[in-house]
C-alpha cells in the first residue's frame, strides 16, 4: 500500500538523526583508521540540508560536526535512494560540500574544516561507479593534474553485505537490514526477523516511536503483504500489544494519503487559477495595446492572442507591442 512519495528519506531522516545510533553507525562502518583519528563523543548533528530540492526524491543528507583529534571537522552523510548507481555522486558530493564550505565562510570562518563524505546506498544492483573525483574526468596530461580538484568518498553499498555482516545497536541494524532488503524479492520473509530484533525498543517511549516509524516504512514499501498478514507478524515476533497499532497505523497512512491528495488537487486548482488569472490580465493589456497602436484594425491579431495559453509568449508579445512599427512584425512574434 505504497502511499508516501519518498519513505526511504522518513526512515533515513528518523534513525539517523539520532546521536546515538548515528555515533553506533560510525563506529561500526568507518574506516578503521579514521575511526581511530574521529572523537565520537564530540559528534554533534547539524540541521542543515544541502542536497539540490530537485534531487530530493533520489538523495537524502545528515551533516555531522565531529573532533578528529584536535581538529575540528565534519562528516557528510548522503543517502542515495535510487534503484541504480549514480555516475556521477562525486560531482553532487563536491557540490554540497562546497555549500558547506561557503556557509563557514559566510560566517568568517577559516581555515576550512575538513569534510570527510560518506555515501550510504542500497540500490537494486551493486554500485559501479568509481570513488573518485577524478574517475569522472578524461584522462589528463600530468601537468594538467595539480588544475583537477580530488577526492575520495567513502562507499557503504548495502548489497555487498550479508545479514551476518551488518553490525551495530538495534535501531541501527533494524533500518539497514531494511534498506538492504527493501528491493529485494521476498521482502516480507524478512520482517519477522527484523520484529524480534526490535523487541528491545519496546522499553522506552523513545523506542516505540521508532517501531512506529520502521512499521510505516514497511507499510509504505512492502507491495506483497497485507495489513492483516502484517498485524499477525507483528503480534508473534514482537508484542501482541502492538498487533492493534497497525491497524490504526494503517488506517491513518491511509488517511493521510487521502489527504494529501486532496491538498495537492486543491493546490493544483488554485495555482492553475493564479495562471488562468495571469493570462487573462495580459490578453487584457495586448488588447489595449492593439488597439492604441493600431486602432480597430489590431483587433484583428486577437483571434490567434486568444489561442495562445503560454504566459511567457503573452508577456513577449505584450513587450513587442511596445517596439514593433507593423501588424506584420506582430504577427512573426505571435506565430514564432
Amino acid at each position: 500500500m505504497p502511499l508516501v512519495s519518498n519513505p526511504h528519506d522518513k526512515l533515513f531522516k528518523k534513525i539517523w538523526s539520532d546521536r546515538e545510533t548515528a555515533k553506533d553507525f560510525l563506529a561500526n562502518y568507518l574506516p578503521s583508521d579514521l575511526r581511530e583519528l574521529i572523537d565520537l563523543n564530540t559528534l554533534e548533528i547539524r540541521k542543515d540540508s544541502f542536497v539540490d530540492p530537485s534531487l530530493k526524491e533520489f538523495f537524502s543528507d545528515l551533516l555531522y560536526a565531529v573532533s578528529f583529534g584536535d581538529q575540528s571537522g565534519y562528516i557528510y552523510l548522503l543517502f542515495e535512494h535510487k534503484s541504480h548507481t549514480d555516475k556521477i555522486t562525486a560531482l553532487q558530493l563536491l557540490s554540497y560540500m562546497c555549500n558547506i564550505w561557503k556557509l563557514q565562510t559566510n560566517q568568517e570562518r577559516l581555515p576550512l574544516p575538513v569534510i570527510v563524505p560518506l555515501v550510504l546506498y542500497h540500490g537494486r544492483e551493486k554500485w559501479r561507479g568509481s570513488n573518485d573525483f577524478s574517475h569522472l574526468m578524461a584522462d589528463t596530461h600530468q601537468h594538467l593534474l595539480a588544475y583537477i580538484p580530488d577526492f575520495s568518498f567513502i562507499l557503504i553499498d548495502l548489497s555487498k553485505y550479508s545479514d551476518d555482516q551488518i553490525k551495530g545497536a538495534v535501531l541501527s541494524r533494524a533500518g539497514l537490514y531494511l534498506l538492504k532488503h527493501v528491493f529485494t524479492p521476498g521482502y516480507e520473509k524478512k520482517l519477522p526477523e527484523i520484529f524480534s530484533l526490535l523487541r528491545t525498543l519496546l522499553e522506552n517511549q523513545t523506542g516505540l516511536q521508532y517501531i512506529e516509524t520502521i512499521i510505516r516504512y514497511i507499510l509504505n514499501t512492502a507491495e506483497n503483504i497485507e495489513v492483516a498478514d502484517l498485524k499477525n507478524m507483528v503480534e508473534k515476533n514482537l508484542s501482541a500489544d502492538q498487533g492493534e497499532m497497525i491497524m490504526t497505523l494503517a488506517e491513518k497512512i491511509k488517511e493521510e494519503g487521502i489527504r494529501q491528495g486532496v491538498e495537492r488537487g486543491i493546490q493544483q486548482g488554485i495555482q492553475q487559477g493564479i495562471q488562468q488569472g495571469i493570462r487573462q490580465g495580459l490578453i487584457e493589456a495586448i488588447e489595449m495595446g492593439l488597439h492604441l497602436r493600431f486602432g480597430a484594425e489590431g483587433y484583428q491579431l486577437m483571434a490567434d492572442i486568444y489561442l495562445i495559453e503560454d504566459i511567457n509568449i503573452l508577456r513577449t508579445v505584450k513587450e513587442a507591442l511596445k517596439s514593433v512599427k507593423t501588424m506584420d512584425e506582430l504577427k512573426i512574434v505571435i506565430n514564432r
